[in-house]
């Protein structure tokens, strides 16, 4: 159950005073100037195939935009590894559905090393009847190593869900550092069992072989458990997270290691009851507010 000698601490005398204050006080985002776009990615992504797009700005502007690229193909064979990259694809292969009664497909390969003179048809007809001959013609697009890198941001934007969870591990980070280094702990981001024993000599028991902990805190032999996640949305993940991290605060107490949820975000506000299930079995539930308020010390320096 939730551990009301810490929340007294904030002046929280009850359980549903502290549960309430947690709820309150979540944050809406966690925004950071690094979570927009992942520019090294983006950009290791063009310069993979730049010289490729380069010689393909050849036909923009082009009248015959299919006879030019033909051409440009049986010449430069090379640059068609460039193509789905276009059309915002990652695969090296498409299958083209032509007939959906008959279920005809046509499979185009774009990661060959050489290519018959059907083949390079097949990859012209491709690019037109996809959209972009036309834009090419009319110079929509006015170079395609530009282009190209807009594309890359915006696939680059279905990271960002990923970016959020790291931006709060960072932003934990920090006071975990801080705090370790003032007490003289020592502590170990994104560990697992082995690194756990090969740094500490301290054996656990995991629940699965893939378990990996966001943070672990050794006070002088006594582990700390921390996990830490950002949901700015609803969804099932929450309900599975506090269900699962319900049944990990029960595993870990009994090897008598102290666990922590630090967890933050609006998506909460829509998804209370299992954030309180676990409240309710837990010792600790913290958010980035009770962190600033020095819980994470007080937990860590009381225990």
């Amino acid at each position: 159950m939730a551990n009301l000698d810490f929340y007294s601490k904030f002046n929280l005398s009850d359980e549903d005073a502290a549960f309430s204050f947690i709820v309150k006080s979540l944050k809406s985002q966690i925004t950071t100037w690094d979570y927009f776009v992942n520019w090294s990615k983006v950009i290791k992504n063009v310069d993979l195939i730049e010289k490729e797009l380069n010689i393909l700005n050849y036909i923009i502007g082009k009248n015959d935009i299919e006879k030019e690229l033909l051409e440009l193909l049986r010449e430069y064979p090379q640059v068609i590894k460039a193509i789905p990259s276009l059309f915002a694809v990652r695969e090296s292969s498409l299958s083209i559905l032509l007939n959906a009664e008959s279920f005809l497909y046509k499979k185009i390969d774009f990661a060959k090393t050489s290519y018959s003179d059907d083949e390079c048809k097949t990859i012209v007809e491709f690019f037109m009847k996809a959209g972009l001959g036309n834009l090419v013609k009319e110079e929509k697009i006015k170079n395609f190593v530009d282009y190209v890198a807009g594309v890359e941001v915006g696939l680059d934007s279905n990271g960002r869900k990923n970016r959020g969870g790291t931006a709060m591990e960072k932003i934990i980070e920090v006071y975990i550092k801080k705090l370790c280094a003032l007490h003289k702990f020592e502590y170990i981001p994104q560990a697992n069992a082995n690194a756990i024993k090969k740094k500490w000599n301290i054996d656990i028991s995991v629940d699965k072989s893939s378990r990996i902990i966001d943070f672990v805190i050794n006070k002088n032999g006594k582990l700390f458990f921390i996990e830490v996640n950002f949901y700015g949305g609803g969804g099932s993940k929450l309900k599975s997270t506090a269900t699962e991290y319900s049944m990990m605060q029960s595993y870990w107490k009994k090897q008598h290691i102290t666990f922590i949820w630090i967890t933050d975000g609006f998506g909460w506000t829509a998804t209370t009851k299992p954030l309180r299930e676990y409240f309710d079995k837990g010792d600790y539930l913290l958010n980035l507010e009770l962190v600033n308020k020095n819980g994470l010390e007080h937990i860590l320096v009381d225990e």
